[in-house]
Order: C-alpha cells, then structure tokens, then sequence
C-alpha cells in the first residue's frame, strides 16, 4: 500500500519506507529494525512482538523487557511501531513516565497517564517562525489561517504527526479529524533543515519536555482540525469549507504550551 499525500502528514515515516511496500505485519518491522537499533529509556532493545498472554501491563513490558505487543496485520499497532522509529527518544520517555507512574500507584489509572495517552495516540507538534500563526491556532482562528494565510503555511509552518492513531485515520481522513496539539515557535532557519533533521529536532524537543513532567493535564493540548491544512482533502480548496462550525469550531483561547 502507499502512504496518501494528505497534505504530507504522513512525512515523519517516509524515510521508514523507501522503496518497501506498507504492509503492517511484524516482518515488516523486524525489516526495519534490522537496520535500526531502538532502545527503552532503561537500555533494553526494543522488539515488536505478538501480544502474550500472561497478563503483564503493556508499558510495564515495555520497560522490563523492551518488548512492545503488536497485534499482526493491524494498521494501529503497525504505526505505533513506526513511531517508535521516527521519534524514538519521545517514545521511551513517554514509556519510563508510565512505568514510574504506575509503580507509584498501579492500581490507579491517573490524570497524567490519560493526558500522556492522549498525545501518543493523537499528538502533533506544530512549529512555525511566524508567532501570529500560533496564536491563530490558539484562537480557534481557522478561516485565518489555513485560508486567508494558505499561501504562508507552506513556507512558514510544519505539523509532524507523533499520534499512531491520527496516522491510522489519516489513512481514510474524515470529517471532524481533529489531533492535540503542541506549539512552538522556531526561527527562521529552523524551517530551512531537512525534513529529517525537522522530525529528529522535534523529537529531541518532545522527549525533553515530556522528562520534565511539563505536560500533565489534557487541557494542555491544543485541538487542531487536520482536514484544514492545504492539500489534505480537495474540499479546502474552497474557502466555503470553512464555513462548517461543526468541523472549524470557534472556541477560547488557550494559554500557549
């Protein structure tokens, strides 16, 4: 299968692929780590492994033996593998957060382990150099942004996808896509490295952020409706599209994250 363009959201994993097929099965990944060494934030190499049946917590897995259950044949947990890939040093701080929150306290399932849900499954990370873009987005500005300022978002903002489960959706997009989001402001410059070297940034950035405990509670993310960025369906060509309140809706801003 190939990956939609949807507006390049998918660009965080085409450097996985090449010239492979997408196909979600383990051999796939065992590919791809083969010419990749992933490891847990407690040095365990990582492994995607059909899911055991003895009952052990999955982060807790994770973390004791850096085993990661992945369903075969299944596009959710096929992306949460490529993320793995893609932003490795998020993934395991995010993981050793869990298994230190679930040693504190394991038969409660808290605040901020819903709020560190919350971005693994439908995280992206917004940067831009321009700060009213930011508060745009803050400000549930929508028609501003994504169509009276189409022509800037190209040269002048980047959303890399972290969620596997906003990947999955991205694969048939629908109406209402929304992901939680962080924002950043960068420089210029920032915007002038490689797509590679973008992700590879971010994923500093994140994991840093994350080890912090800086995010631990839902309303820190910003909701971002993904079907308004140029290029991810056809119908935003029009800037009627934007007339839908349902889909672009207004809302108080937030403070920046």
């Amino acid at each position: 299968m190939r990956l939609p363009s949807v507006g390049g959201l998918f660009a965080p994993l085409l450097p996985l692929f090449d010239r492979r097929p997408l196909v979600p099965d383990l051999a796939a990944l065992a590919a791809l780590a083969a010419a990749r060494e992933l490891r847990n934030a407690a040095g365990r190499r990582i492994a995607f492994v059909a899911p055991p049946a003895d009952g052990l917590d999955y982060e807790t897995r994770i973390w004791l033996t850096g085993e990661v259950a992945t369903r075969p044949d299944n596009w959710h947990d096929f992306f949460n593998a490529l993320v793995w890939f893609a932003f490795p040093n998020t993934k395991a701080t995010l993981n050793a957060r869990h298994a230190e929150l679930l040693r504190q306290a394991p038969a409660v399932r808290c605040r901020e382990r819903d709020t560190l849900t919350h971005f693994d499954e439908c995280g992206v990370v917004v940067v831009a150099c321009d700060p009213e873009m930011l508060d745009l987005v803050r400000g549930f500005h929508w028609r501003r942004l994504f169509w009276e300022r189409r022509a800037d978002l190209a040269q002048g903002l980047r959303c890399l996808v972290f969620g596997h489960a906003t990947y999955e959706q991205l694969l048939r997009p629908f109406r209402g896509l929304t992901a939680k989001a962080v924002l950043h402001q960068v420089t210029p410059d920032w915007l002038d490295q490689s797509p590679a070297a973008q992700v590879a940034a971010v994923d500093r950035l994140l994991a840093a952020d994350f080890a912090v405990g800086r995010y631990r509670e839902p309303r820190v993310w910003q909701p971002l409706p993904l079907l308004g960025l140029p290029g991810v369906t056809p119908e935003n060509e029009n800037a009627a599209y934007y007339d839908d309140q349902w889909q672009f809706r207004p809302g108080r801003g937030r403070c920046p994250v």
